[in-house]
C-alpha cells in the first residue's frame, strides 16, 4: 500500500490544534477540518454523563419485575414523587444501537437513593427532563433517542439537555451520517465520551432548513415510539398488533395487515433518515465524501417477521390467560396490587394462577386448550380450524395436526422464547420436573402468594399422576388383549414413557411438598432474580431447582 501511495495521507502538525484536543486525525478533510472554527455542540446544549449505583443488582431492575403501582411513570419534577409509595423510576442505561425512541427497559430505586453514589449532585436540575440519550459504545455508527422527561440517568445512558428546538435539532444531527465523522475524530475508539459529543462543531442550519429537519424528526420519533410500544416489552404496550389490525376473522389477515403497516414504517423511516443526511450533508458541505444512503440494516425498527410475531401473538394470548392483560382494557391489565375483575369480560383469567403445560390432554383448562379458547375468542369458532393450521405452519408444523404442533411449542419453546424476551428476568415462573416432562405449569410472578404452590401441588401435581396411573394401566390392558401389533408397540413404548413420568413426578411431589409447607413470601421489589431463587429454597437453606433453570 505504502509503495502503491494508497491510503498515503499528508498532514501538517499545526494542523491538529485546530481540533479541540489536538486529535492526531490525519484522515480528515480539509471541509471538515474547518468547520471546526464553528462553536462546539457543548455551547448548545448540556451534555452531561450519569450516575453510578455502586451495585446495580441493589438498585436497577428490569421494568416488567416490579409492581406497576411503584413506578413513576412521565413525572417532570422530583418533587413530584412520593418516595413512600414510588420507589422507581425510569433510569436511560444505554443498551442496544437503536435510533429516535426505545430502550425502555430499567428502573432505578430512588427511595434508597441516599444509598448510592449519585456522580454528580449538580445534575438534579435536569433529573426527569426531556432530553437525548445514546448508547455508550457506538461502533461505526452513532444512535440517538428522544425522551420527553421521567428519567434518570446512567453513565452508560449519557443524555443531552437543551430547549426542545435545540434537542430536534441535535438528535437529527446524531443520527445522521455527520456524526460518526466526527466521533471517530475527536475519539477513534468504540466509546463515545461526553466530552467528545461537546466538540463536535454545530453549523446552524437555514429556518426553512431548521423547520424541514423538525418535521423529519417529530415523525421518525413518533414510527420508531410506535414500532417500540407495538411489542409487550414496551410499558406504554396497549394491544398485540394483530388485535389492532384484526379486520375479519382470520389470524392470516391479521398478520398480512400488520405486516403492510410495518413495510410503510419502515421504508418511511428509511426515506425520512435518507432527507436528514441529504439536509445535514448540505449544512455541512461534505457532498464530496457523503452519500445520503441508508442500509436497510442500519433501520433500527423492525419489519413484519411471520414466526416471530406469531410467537409474540401467543405471549400475548399466555398474558391475557393470567390477567396480565385483558381484551378489554388497554395495557396492562395487572402488574402487582388489587385485582379488578371487572377488567376481565371477553376472555377471563386463570382462576388459580397456574396452567399447566402437559403432552397430551389430561386437563380441560391446560395451556393448549386455554390458548384455543383464546383464539376462539378473539377470530370466532367458525375459522377456528383454518387460524390454528395458520398458527401451526408459522411454528414449522412440529407435530402430527395442528393441536400437536401448538403442543410441542408450548412443551419445547415458549419457555425459551419467553426468557429471552425478558431479558433472563421471566414474569412466567415454569415449574418443571425435569427431562421427561412429568410435570410442568406457569405461574405469573405478580399473582404468587404463599400458597401458590400448596395450591398447584394438591389441584395439578396429585391429579396428573392419578391420570398417568390411570393410563398406565389403559395401555397395560391394550398390551395383554390386543391383537393389532402395531397399537401393542405403540401401548408398549407409551407405558415405558408413563413409567418415567410417574416416577419423576412422584421424586419432584417430593420437592414441592417441601415447600409447599414453608408458605414462601416473595417481594417484587427484590426482581426476579432473587425471588426465583426464594421460592425454591426451603427453610433449612437447601436449594431444590423445581423451576427451569434460566
Amino acid at each position: 500500500m505504502f509503495l502503491a501511495k494508497i491510503n498515503c495521507h499528508l498532514a501538517r502538525q499545526e494542523y491538529f490544534s485546530q481540533i479541540p484536543c489536538s486529535p492526531i486525525a490525519y484522515w480528515i478533510s480539509n471541509k471538515v477540518l474547518k468547520s471546526f472554527n464553528n462553536e462546539g455542540i457543548g455551547a448548545f446544549a448540556e451534555i452531561i454523563s450519569g450516575m453510578t449505583t455502586g451495585d446495580n443488582d441493589e438498585f436497577l431492575r428490569i421494568w416488567t419485575e416490579i409492581n406497576i403501582n411503584t413506578i413513576s411513570f412521565n413525572k417532570t419534577n422530583l418533587s413530584q414523587i412520593d418516595i413512600e409509595i414510588i420507589k422507581w423510576i425510569p433510569y436511560h442505561k444505554g443498551g442496544e444501537q437503536r435510533k429516535w425512541y426505545g430502550n425502555h427497559k430499567y428502573l432505578v430505586n430512588w427511595s434508597q437513593s441516599n444509598n448510592f453514589n449519585r456522580a454528580k449532585t449538580t445534575m438534579t436540575h435536569v433529573y426527569l427532563k426531556p432530553c437525548i440519550t445514546w448508547s455508550d459504545i457506538s461502533g461505526n455508527s452513532f444512535a440517538a433517542r428522544f425522551c420527553n422527561g421521567g428519567f434518570m440517568f446512567d453513565v452508560k445512558g449519557s443524555c443531552a439537555f437543551s430547549s426542545l428546538d435545540m434537542l430536534i435539532l441535535l438528535i437529527g444531527l446524531f443520527n445522521s451520517k455527520i456524526t460518526p465523522i466526527y466521533v471517530e475524530a475527536l475519539n477513534p475508539t468504540s466509546t463515545t465520551q461526553v466530552g467528545d459529543l461537546k466538540r463536535i462543531p454545530f453549523i446552524e442550519p437555514t429556518k426553512p432548513q431548521a423547520m424541514q429537519i423538525n418535521e423529519l424528526v417529530n415523525n421518525s420519533i413518533n414510527i420508531s415510539k410506535t414500532e417500540w410500544d407495538d411489542f409487550e416489552f414496551s410499558w406504554d404496550f396497549k394491544f398485540h398488533p394483530f388485535i389492532a389490525h384484526k379486520s375479519n376473522d382470520q389470524i392470516e389477515t391479521s398478520y398480512k395487515n400488520w405486516e403492510e403497516f410495518a413495510e410503510k414504517q419502515f421504508y418511511q423511516l428509511k426515506a425520512n433518515e435518507e432527507e436528514l443526511n441529504r439536509i445535514f450533508i448540505d449544512i455541512y458541505r461534505l457532498q464530496d465524501e457523503l452519500t445520503p444512503d441508508v442500509k436497510e440494516k442500519d433501520v433500527t425498527v423492525r419489519k413484519a417477521d411471520l414466526g416471530r410475531d406469531i410467537r409474540s401473538f401467543i405471549s400475548y394470548a399466555v398474558g391475557c390467560m393470567f390477567g396480565r392483560y385483558s381484551l378489554d382494557v388497554e395495557g396492562l391489565a395487572y402488574a402487582g396490587g388489587n385485582w379488578d375483575q371487572s377488567k376481565y369480560k371477553t376472555f377471563i383469567p386463570d382462576a388459580d394462577n397456574c396452567i399447566p403445560i402437559t403432552d397430551e390432554e389430561y386437563f380441560d383448562d391446560d395451556v393448549v386448550s386455554r390458548f384455543v379458547d383464546f383464539v376462539k375468542t378473539v377470530y370466532g369458532k367458525d375459522t377456528l380450524e383454518k387460524n390454528l393450521e395458520f398458527i401451526a405452519e408459522a411454528l414449522g408444523n412440529r407435530g402430527d395436526t395442528p393441536l400437536k404442533t401448538i403442543r410441542n411449542y408450548f412443551i419445547n419453546e415458549f419457555y425459551k422464547d419467553h426468557v429471552k424476551i425478558y431479558q433472563k428476568r421471566p414474569i412466567y415462573w415454569l415449574f418443571d420436573s425435569g427431562k421427561e416432562n412429568g410435570f410442568k405449569a406457569l405461574i405469573y410472578m405478580h399473582r404468587y402468594n404463599a400458597d401458590t404452590i400448596g395450591n398447584m401441588r394438591i389441584e395439578y401435581i396429585h391429579k396428573l399422576q392419578a391420570k398417568y396411573e390411570s393410563q398406565l394401566s389403559f395401555e397395560q390392558h391394550l398390551i395383554d388383549t390386543s391383537q393389532n401389533q402395531r397399537e401393542k408397540s405403540a401401548a408398549i413404548k407409551q407405558k415405558e414413557k408413563l413409567i418415567r413420568q410417574i416416577k419423576e413426578i412422584k421424586d419432584y411431589d417430593v420437592k414441592i411438598a417441601h415447600l409447599a409447607n414453608c408458605r414462601i413470601e416473595i417481594e417484587l421489589d427484590d426482581g426476579v432474580k432473587v425471588n426465583y431463587e426464594k421460592v425454591q429454597t426451603g427453610k433449612d437453606g437447601k436449594m431444590l431447582e423445581v423451576l427451569t433453570k434460566i
